[in-house]
């Protein structure tokens, strides 16, 4: 098979469809041959077919892992222990490696992202095509192996309709949040790993208005907008030299150099969130992701992370600006049984107390359902400007998208 992929020169990344099709060609010169006795016929012809272009073209014994929509995560433990998520749990899987196989798989993942891994860099993330993210740590820091964690972007949510199908949000709420979008507020999303956050962020991005200009900021690319002017800016590691690294910093400032109408950080982690608190401070939206256990630990979070940007920076400054900043925290959660959901739905009031932001419920999950609570967003103005009936939204009342 590799033979004929060199003579017929082609380039198994830029056309599968030429390596399916010598695969074929093989798997048929082999059953041609068995009709002598010289091999053995196959017994699944379209399975040796899959097979060969997994091995040549895809990621060989994971490929069928990345092909199953069910699958959300994959991650390699040792060559002998392969785990995937589905549903939001975790399973062993039967796929056994061997750690030649591992590096081998590896090289082919990182070959198309620029991205390098030795042991100056033992750590690694980049974006697959079809947009899955690659998590590697080198053998020496995870012991005894090469760890490698690929998440899929399992794109079963496009828009806040699409979530509300799925039960993570209640219709109401989700009425709220698209208005509270087109209205132009700073909206935090705030949970724990694999609690749906970039997939919730994706969704109220969804409802920005065409006729502004989004630029979003990330780690690793893995936004997935179709707005019609939307720039996509990624971290960039250090060279072999030691130098050349963009951080979410850097980037921060340089978007805001590209007449944004709104700024999206994908996930905000370190210094990076006092950037983001400047920024729409000056007025620009914007909207970003953190990890937390609740609402008002994303807000307490968001108080803390500034800190690390320098001595000079104090909570005297931070939490104020927090609180004058942030108009909403969504918090989303997994249950026990796999299913991802918003659990709350808080507004910022702006005011501090004993140094914590005060915040209020606006819509919080009871007995299966997002009730509302008695918050509401302190920006009503921003609701008129934007045409929107504030009190006829949360009443559950109808207005023009």
């Amino acid at each position: 098979m590799r033979d004929l992929v060199r003579q017929r020169r082609i380039d198994p990344r830029a056309d599968p469809e030429a390596v399916r099709r010598a695969a074929e060609d093989v798997v048929e010169e082999h059953e041609r041959a068995s009709l002598t006795g010289a091999v053995r016929g196959l017994d699944r012809v379209d399975e040796e077919v899959a097979r060969l272009v997994a091995d040549v073209a895809g990621l060989g014994p994971l490929q069928p892992l990345l092909d199953d929509e069910t699958v959300e995560e994959i991650w390699i433990n040792a060559p002998d222990r392969v785990f995937v998520a589905r549903h939001g749990r975790h399973e062993l899987t039967s796929v056994i490696l061997t750690a030649e196989t591992v590096r081998e798989l590896v090289e082919r993942m990182l070959s198309t992202t620029g991205r390098r891994l030795d042991v100056s860099q033992p750590f690694v993330d980049a974006n697959l095509p079809g947009g899955h993210r690659l998590h590697v740590v080198l053998d020496g820091i995870a012991k005894g192996f090469t760890a490698v964690n690929i998440r899929k972007f399992v794109a079963r949510a496009h828009d806040l309709d699409d979530l509300v199908a799925l039960g993570t949000l209640d219709e109401p709420a989700a009425e709220f949040l698209r208005a509270s979008v087109v209205a132009g507020l700073n909206i935090v999303v705030s949970g724990a790993t694999q609690a749906g956050k970039t997939t919730l962020l994706n969704c109220l991005a969804g409802a920005i208005p065409g006729r502004e200009r989004v630029v979003s900021v990330e780690e690793v690319y893995e936004l997935q907008l179709t707005h019609p002017d939307w720039v996509q800016l990624q971290c960039r590691p250090a060279g072999l030299e030691g130098n050349g690294e963009i951080d979410l910093r850097t980037l921060v400032k340089e978007s805001l150099r590209m007449r944004p109408s709104r700024i999206l950080v994908g996930e905000v982690r370190a210094a990076e969130c006092l950037d983001l608190l400047l920024a729409l401070n000056a007025g620009l939206p914007g909207m970003a992701s953190i990890h937390a256990n609740s609402a008002r630990q994303a807000l307490v979070k968001l108080g803390t992370l500034p800190l690390l940007a320098g001595e000079n920076i104090g909570s005297a400054f931070v939490v104020p600006t927090v609180a004058s900043t942030v108009d909403l925290v969504v918090h989303t959660a997994l249950d026990r049984d796999g299913r991802r959901a918003v659990r709350e739905i808080v507004a910022v009031t702006g005011r501090v107390e004993s140094g914590h932001v005060e915040s209020e419920s606006v819509f919080v999950r009871q007995s299966g359902q997002l009730c509302r609570g008695v918050g509401r967003p302190v920006r009503q103005d921003a609701f008129e400007r934007a045409g929107i009936d504030l009190d006829a939204v949360l009443g559950g009342g109808p207005w023009e998208r």
